[in-house]
């Protein structure tokens, strides 16, 4: 039977021959393409047969570094599942696009791009702290690699400041694993099973400050604006997609069921800098002049909306959280790479270059339409639906967190519609009128339509979505919960 394990397996071989063996640019993106595919299929096949009420399944659990009390565990839950599944569709599109775009040394970069898709189910289906850090910290290194070299003018900087921020977080988590392995009753055991409960303030804050940064929260988000704006298309849209939600699956999937107590104490924390963070980011996406960053922007106020979720520590905000983290990563992976193609159509991204798209382009509008209308977390949406159970489950918290969650969803209602209409509807700007863009079509329709029919599906059907994954989600906050008196 196919494991997790081999779905890891498979792109990280397929890169290590993409960067051995001499493709030429078409054979290479085929065969990354086809393993994507692959991956995707064999995950499609654990959504046909996973148990909701289950356990961890599909999952192997044999020793890897045996005098360290290493093991090979690794296993898919319902949130697991949900996450697994965005980075197989996520990672097939941004191929689908690279070739669409024609990357010079596209074997390389290809192989980047699987191996980040391996590293990140890693980290996904971890079930071991070491498994766990190795996929953390590892998917920066393909991702960096990426930036350095396919990315924007900017992209030496935009590196350093993603490695300036995220370096010291890491570094700690990696104690705070040692800590907790080395400790462990019995010997060396790196469990997180067996790990739950031992830890104290100071490691909770080791493992919180490497996930409020890779998430990102505020006020570590520096990073993320030069990062998305420097990135090419494809990478954007995995670096925002899944990515960050590494960080915010983390959050949910190790850091409060690790740490109950801590995660229960220091709850108005992360629902403060939530706040905080949705709120910042909307107002700021708002301002923004150009598609990129206000794609940016708001992934900060959605990922700070989602860690709000987690910590309120109850059914509905964990579920919402992860079918939030879920419809984001659809939404802004589809939305960099339509920026991407507008930038290649139109010359520029700017807002003040573009507009009037709508005109003589109804594909174009008809997917841009939908985005937005996603984003703006109309009635009947699979945004709508996710962002109502973290709404709701703040307004059982409080009423006045309800009420404050309530304003930032207005505040993003605001910005997408700016979007639309910059892109879409107001005046033709110069670069429109003396370029003339084509329609979307051919190459980089088919690598959006996958996530826009994801979105209307999910919106069709939300509860396929929310019965799969709400017991895991639920036993994951539950002894926090507890601590918490909920």
């Amino acid at each position: 039977m196919i494991t997790v394990s081999w779905l890891i397996a498979v792109p990280a071989v397929a890169a290590v021959l993409l960067l051995l063996l001499p493709f030429g640019r078409q054979a290479a993106g085929y065969l990354a393409l086809l393993v994507s595919l692959a991956v995707a299929g064999g995950v499609i096949g654990f959504i046909y047969r996973f148990e909701p009420l289950g356990g961890d399944q599909f999952g192997d659990n044999i020793a890897w570094i045996e005098s360290l009390g290493v093991r090979w565990h690794v296993g898919v839950n319902g949130v697991s599942l949900a996450m697994i599944s965005i980075t197989a569709l996520i990672t097939a599109c941004a191929i689908g696009y690279g070739m669409w775009a024609g990357r010079d040394r596209s074997h390389a970069s290809f192989a980047l791009i699987l191996l980040t898709e391996a590293f990140l189910i890693m980290v996904f289906s971890a079930r071991d702290l070491v498994v766990f850090y190795v996929g953390f910290e590892g998917m920066l290194i393909p991702l960096l690699v990426l930036l350095a070299a396919w990315g924007g003018a900017g992209r030496k900087a935009a590196v350093v400041q993603v490695i300036a921020y995220t370096a010291l977080g890491t570094l700690l988590m990696l104690l705070a694993i040692a800590y907790l392995g080395f400790t462990a009753p019995g010997g060396p055991n790196f469990s997180m099973a067996d790990a739950v409960g031992r830890g104290n303030d100071w490691v909770f804050a080791a493992f919180a400050l490497a996930l409020v940064i890779k998430s990102p929260l505020f006020p570590f988000h520096g990073w993320v604006l030069p990062a998305y704006r420097e990135s090419s298309p494809e990478v954007a849209a995995v670096l925002s997609g899944v990515a960050s939600k590494a960080g915010g699956f983390a959050f949910l999937a190790v850091l409060v069921p690790l740490f109950p107590a801590q995660a229960a104490t220091y709850a108005w924390v992360f629902i403060a800098l939530g706040t905080i963070g949705f709120l910042y980011g909307a107002f700021l996406a708002f301002r923004q002049s150009d598609g990129r960053s206000v794609i940016a922007y708001s992934s900060i106020a959605q990922m700070s909306f989602i860690i709000l979720g987690v910590f309120l520590l109850d059914s509905r905000g964990a579920t919402g959280a992860t079918f939030q983290m879920v419809n984001h990563a659809l939404v802004s992976a589809a939305l960099f790479l339509l920026a991407g193609w507008l930038e290649t159509q139109a010359g520029s991204g700017s807002f003040k270059h573009l507009g009037g798209l709508a005109r003589s382009r109804p594909v174009l509008a008809t997917v841009a339409l939908i985005l937005g209308m996603a984003a703006l977390a109309v009635p009947g949406s699979s945004v709508f639906a996710s962002e109502f159970l973290i709404m709701l489950g703040a307004f059982e918290h409080s009423w006045w967190l309800g009420s404050i969650v309530a304003i930032g969803i207005v505040f993003a209602a605001m910005y997408m519609l700016r979007w639309i209409s910059a892109v879409l509807h107001e005046r033709e700007g110069d670069l429109v009128g003396s370029l003339n863009p084509p329609d979307l079509r051919r190459g980089a329709l088919l690598c959006l339509l996958p996530l826009v029919l994801c979105l209307i599906g999910l919106s069709i059907a939300p509860a396929q979505f929310t019965d799969r994954v709400d017991a895991a989600a639920t036993a994951l906050v539950s002894s926090a919960a507890k601590e918490a008196g909920r």
